[in-house]
């Protein structure tokens, strides 16, 4: 019986500004849709009677109802697999929340929708009401506890790796198309293009060689790789975590322990009309709320992040790119008096990073 998939949504190519140097262009490529070391990610299980999908009945022109909200039991193995992830020391950490306003990663259970997630940052171009994971089948079954640690993995930013150009793939097409095609997937000759025959550019994969034990692995039946030969007759992961994926998330993430002391980064504030280089508190006056440019950053490219701290975490509020213009990384963002702000900057030049704090009171 072939395996159920995980099915990514297509998003278009991301674009950039012209004539960007070549490293700076791969930089982006590789780490744009990663995380801010240090950051909280919070995850939020729909549990409201009204969060799911309108359908069709087929064959009869109704539509119903189906759930997002999920047993305790299919929860339960999500949380185990957040603490596995965890468990590895990354820099990232996951803390459940009950209110979906305050999550990155909001989790659904809709049944036949398929098991899938956005990948990194793209989580946050989702509608505050909308999943950006989905588990589609009972989790609590054997061998389907790889699926969650398979989409967290996706939600941490990485991709699958049998699309690695790494991995010397040479697949039979059209066994893969008519393979898919039919149950349990029934996918379309594009979604299955996109999901595993596509391959990545290289300097987006997970790593440097193709993992075949990794998590972001899928399972092939025989006849559907014809090289390398030892696959000819299926590629059978193991469904757990491996040591390449540890590794990599790592080196993406590294542990407190682990980082070196963080480069000393500028701020230059100018949200008041002063000159770069210049040094002023954030004064939010009434009304209580106002747009503020938070600052300019850096000494050569830059990649800043703005949180705000809640319950002594930061919680992630909008990041910008410089886009590939040296000192000219800006965010705005709207600064609530009474609450602590930080700005997070990371340079891609030297990967140095820093951080400066901001007070509205």
């Amino acid at each position: 019986m072939t395996a159920r998939y995980c099915s990514l949504a297509q998003q278009p190519a991301p674009a950039f500004t012209p004539g960007l140097a070549a490293e700076r262009h791969s930089a982006l490529i590789a780490g744009g849709r990663m995380w801010a070391n240090q950051t909280v990610l919070h995850y939020y299980f729909f549990d409201d009677d009204t969060d799911g999908s309108v359908i069709p009945v087929p064959g009869s022109g109704a539509t119903k109802r189906v759930s997002w909200v999920g047993a305790k039991d299919q929860r339960d193995v999500v949380r185990e697999c957040f603490r596995e992830w965890q468990d590895l020391g990354i820099g990232v950490s996951f803390t459940e929340v009950g209110d979906r306003s305050e999550a990155e990663l909001r989790i659904g259970f809709q049944l036949g929708d398929g098991s899938w997630s956005t990948v990194g940052k793209d989580a946050l171009q989702v509608g505050l009401h909308e999943r950006t994971m989905n588990f589609g089948w009972d989790l609590t079954a054997p061998g389907e506890r790889g699926t969650a640690l398979h989409e967290i993995g996706h939600g941490l930013g990485m991709l699958h790796e049998h699309q690695s150009p790494f991995a010397g793939i040479h697949w039979d097409d059209e066994a893969v198309y008519a393979d898919l095609a039919g149950p349990p997937n029934f996918w379309s000759r594009d979604r299955t293009f996109f999901n595993i025959l596509r391959k990545l550019d290289s300097r987006e994969v997970n790593g440097s060689v193709w993992d075949p034990q990794s998590i972001m692995e899928y399972p092939f039946e025989a006849g559907l790789i014809l090289e390398p030969e030892q696959y000819r007759a299926g590629l059978n992961p193991p469904g757990t975590l491996s040591a390449a994926d540890k590794e990599y998330v790592l080196r993406w993430y590294p542990s407190a322990e682990a980082r070196p002391a963080p480069a000393l980064v500028p701020f230059r504030s100018v949200p008041l009309g002063l000159a770069p280089g210049e040094q002023a508190d954030f004064v939010v006056e009434p009304p209580e709320t106002r747009e503020y440019t938070v600052g300019t950053f850096g000494e050569s490219d830059a990649l800043v992040v703005l949180f705000e701290e809640r319950d002594q975490e930061p919680r992630y509020l909008t990041g910008e790119d410089d886009g590939g213009t040296p000192r000219n990384a800006t965010i705005k963002a709207r600064l609530v008096k009474g609450r602590r702000y930080f700005v997070r900057v990371r340079l891609y030049s030297s990967w140095g990073s820093g951080e400066t704090a901001v007070m509205c009171w």
